[in-house]
């Protein structure tokens, strides 16, 4: 009996514990894109339209896709982005800039939420 009882409680919190799991809905990390257009240089790619500023919800991956390195500078780090490549960010205020960027290019204001 008791090992009957022991079977019965652990397939219970098996079954939980997998229903649980099953619930919980993983959505996948969307993309935003850094693109190369003139005038201005570099300017976010949201819905098809071209904007130097952009609040999206995060988690998010920036994909750079200038024409130069990006640099992304929130108020605790600054990081590096390469040609094609990509980074995920958090929550928090981003200022993406082209290493090396000339006076009159854009500054790219980011914010996620």
């Amino acid at each position: 009996m008791k090992i009957l009882t022991a079977f019965l409680v652990a397939a219970l919190v098996f079954g939980g514990g997998q229903a649980l799991a099953a619930r919980s809905s993983h959505q996948p990390i969307r993309t935003l894109k850094v693109v190369m257009r003139d005038p201005g240089c570099h300017w976010f790619l949201v819905h098809g339209k071209f904007a130097v500023t952009a609040s999206v919800a995060g988690p998010i991956r920036l994909q750079d896709f200038d024409e130069a390195a990006l640099k992304v500078v929130s108020r605790t780090t600054a990081r590096r982005v390469g040609m094609g490549k990509a980074i995920v960010l958090a929550r928090g205020h981003y200022v993406v800039m082209m290493v090396g960027q000339a006076v009159d290019d854009n500054y790219l204001k980011l914010t996620v939420r």
